[in-house]
């Protein structure tokens, strides 16, 4: 399946973590489709949110500096729109063992509460949810699929399955269309990269272009999969193109599972420098860790035809070129 823009053309879209990573390439995207784009950001520190990351698009969008928990905001913002792009979130898995609370407030009651918002304002609207890969826990069998039993090992990956669980009720006894997004690990330009909280793909970025050693948790053997995000903008445009979608949950994911050593050594490579050490484990991320995993996306390349189309090497250089002439935005 081929993304039509004119699906979005002159369509009012709201993007709750619009300032984020993923969010601000959606939202560049989206304007390059005609779309009339609200884009919703808390601006808080710890998450990914950065004016910088529009600066493309930044006399084009509409920004609201608000907070997914403040309701009242949110009963205002949904009205007239067509399709929300529900990407707002605490991402760390270590934040959400330190701060359960937080994680609870933003991953799982702020989800009801747009929800809430949409039945009682604007039950016509469209919400595609971006949920994750830490659902599964500990993989029980690899590739892991959409049927795999659901076991998080950590406080994020429990609020963010209520979080999905009410996108899918809401689908299926009110009839608000919602579709979902199963993440796997997302990276490239516009990620945030001064520390770990979003993907650890971007602290090794910034260790390569700061000339610092990357550092490899184990002994490197752990596997990983890696979705480029032009990929995983094209999958939400996909999912929110598609009515026949709704009440889904998809994986995405990539066939070529990579090491964390061969990660390390792909990443120093396209950079034409650097070296990469290992260490053990800090015991609180041993507790939380998942082992090997990489995604089945076979259900989302069956119904709508996606697949991966960037190579993990092109994605790289991609990343690092853009933060090398980026750098002072990020760190």
């Amino acid at each position: 399946m081929e993304i039509n823009p004119q699906i979005f053309n002159k369509k009012n879209i709201i993007l709750s973590g619009g300032l984020g990573f993923i969010g601000s390439n959606l939202a560049i995207r989206l304007v390059e489709y005609g779309a009339v784009v609200t884009i919703i950001d808390s601006l808080i520190p710890e998450y990914g949110g950065n004016l910088w990351n529009i600066e493309p698009i930044k006399n084009l969008v509409k920004v609201n500096i608000s907070d997914v928990r403040d309701e009242h905001s949110i009963h205002h913002l949904v009205q007239g729109q067509d399709y929300f792009f529900n990407l707002a979130g605490q991402t760390s898995h270590l934040d959400s063992m330190y701060n359960p609370y937080k994680d609870l407030e933003i991953n799982s009651k702020a989800q009801l509460s747009i929800l809430e918002a949409c039945r009682k304002y604007n039950p016509t609207i469209k919400i595609i949810f971006a949920s994750t890969r830490q659902l599964y826990g500990r993989p029980q069998y690899l590739p892991v699929d959409e049927l795999h039993p659901l076991v998080p090992v950590d406080v994020n990956g429990i609020n963010k399955l209520a979080g999905e669980m009410y996108h899918i009720l809401y689908n299926n006894v009110y009839n608000i269309k919602t579709a979902v997004l199963r993440l796997t690990n997302t990276y490239g330009p516009r990620m945030r990269i001064k520390d770990a909280r979003q993907t650890f793909l971007g602290i090794w970025i910034r260790s390569l272009i700061e000339n610092n050693p990357v550092t490899v948790y184990g002994d490197g053997s752990q596997l990983r999969d890696y979705n480029y995000i032009d990929d995983v903008v094209d999958a939400f445009l996909m999912v929110a193109g598609s009515d026949q979608m709704n009440g889904s949950i998809f994986n995405l994911g990539s066939d070529e599972p990579i090491s964390l050593q061969t990660t390390a050594e792909i990443m120093i490579e396209e950079n034409k420098a650097g070296n990469y050490v290992f260490q053990s484990f800090p015991a609180d991320l041993m507790k939380i860790d998942i082992g090997d995993f990489y995604s089945d996306f076979t259900k989302i390349k069956a119904k709508l035809g996606w697949c991966p189309k960037v190579a993990f090497n092109e994605g790289i250089k991609n990343s690092l070129e853009y933060y090398r002439n980026n750098y002072q935005h990020y760190v």
